[in-house]
């Protein structure tokens, strides 16, 4: 239709042709105007998971792939930051490239280990490695392109978790049949969330009336029996590990209680014998020492002399009160005294002269006669 109005306008001219020429022309301005709206700017791809978990010590790659439009004629700018989950601050900065050279900003922990994962980040690949993940490493990351006047950006979130260690499995109760057993398992480091799963690698699956917690790893056993014994594993695993462990369950039979009540009343009977063996030892030895130091402080020892007599003292002249009085003799008398006719001098052994003796009073205030 609008080539047979063409034609005639070519024919004769004639302004009934005019309306068409104006969609003509609006037609060919559209279509300019998509052209130019496909021919879009930098672009970056999203390559891989927006949300990257990693366990403790490995490595990972945050993929940034862009295409530039054909329209960006300005030099290439490649930035890797992390975002701050403040958003009134500002994002922290940790490589860059520009003018053909690689640069690592700040040295920051998390500055440590990263590089890009391209020898040429210019050919369209600015993924960003970081080598020996650490839980510092957890972040949200920005890759930014930019070539003027096109200008693109991604972000990648990295969780790093810690693999679970080892567990430990133990059993609680005494493995006895017809008592209550609890089998534990229990991991000394891991990220949350842990699961434990308990399984017996013997002898059947576990029956169905022991129960187990997948959180805090216990399989309980109400009532145990001779079909519960086996070797269990337990299973514990994040979404970055696992490990397990195993124990071997016993079905012990309980022991014969007449023989353990036996057994106390013997041992309890024995027991009292020998605190009154040790009680009658005690009192034998101390009433022997006893007996031995009365005997001792009352024995009279034979070999040793009676004391010699002590001179006559001014506390014996005192006693002599009981006698009424006491008689001087007076050297050089001639007159006997009432002990006697004769006397003896003191200073002379081969004579004996009289001499006259005078009685005296004894004075018992001043202890001497006077």
């Amino acid at each position: 239709m609008f080539r047979q109005s063409c034609s005639r306008w070519r024919s004769a001219p004639s302004l009934s042709c005019l309306p068409w020429l104006s969609g003509f022309l609006l037609c060919t301005v559209t279509l300019l105007s998509t052209e130019l709206k496909c021919a879009r700017g930098m672009q970056v791809m999203s390559t891989g998971p927006q949300t990257i978990q990693k366990a403790r010590g490995e490595s990972a790659t945050l993929g940034c792939m862009y295409t530039p439009s054909p329209l960006d004629a300005g030099e290439l700018d490649i930035e890797w930051s992390v975002v701050s989950p403040d958003t009134t601050q500002k994002d922290q900065l940790l490589v860059s490239y520009a003018g053909g050279t690689k640069y690592v900003h700040g040295n920051h922990a998390l500055a440590k280990g990263l590089s890009f994962a391209a020898p040429d980040p210019s050919k369209g690949d600015a993924s960003l490695s970081i080598a020996l993940l650490s839980p510092a490493h957890s972040a949200t990351y920005q890759c930014k392109v930019r070539k003027s006047p096109g200008v693109d950006m991604r972000k990648v979130s990295l969780v790093v978790m810690v693999k679970p260690s080892a567990p430990k499995c133990w059993v609680e109760g005494g493995e006895l049949v017809g008592e209550a057993v609890a089998l534990h398992c229990q991991s000394a480091e891991g990220s949350t969330p842990l699961t434990y799963m308990w399984r017996r690698e013997s002898a059947g699956p576990i029956p169905a009336t022991a129960t187990q917690n997948s959180v805090t790893g216990e399989l309980k056993i109400s009532n145990h029996s001779q079909s519960f014994a086996g070797i269990y594993r337990c299973d514990v695993n994040n979404v970055v590990g696992a490990e397990h462990c195993r124990i071997n369950l016993r079905a012990n039979k309980p022991p014969n209680r007449a023989a353990v009540i036996v057994g106390t009343i013997v041992g309890s009977l024995l027991l009292i014998f020998i605190l009154l063996v040790i009680i009658a030892l005690l009192y034998w030895k101390l009433s022997s020492r006893y007996r031995y130091e009365k005997e001792f402080s009352n024995e009279i020892r034979e070999d040793v002399p009676p004391p010699e007599s002590r001179p006559a003292s001014r506390h014996t002249s005192r006693s002599a009160g009981q006698h009424p009085q006491v008689t001087y003799c007076q050297v050089g008398g001639t007159e006997g005294s009432s002990f006697g006719e004769g006397c003896t001098h003191p200073l002379s052994s081969n004579s004996c002269t009289p001499v006259k003796c005078t009685p005296v009073e004894y004075d018992s205030r001043y202890g001497y006669a006077v």
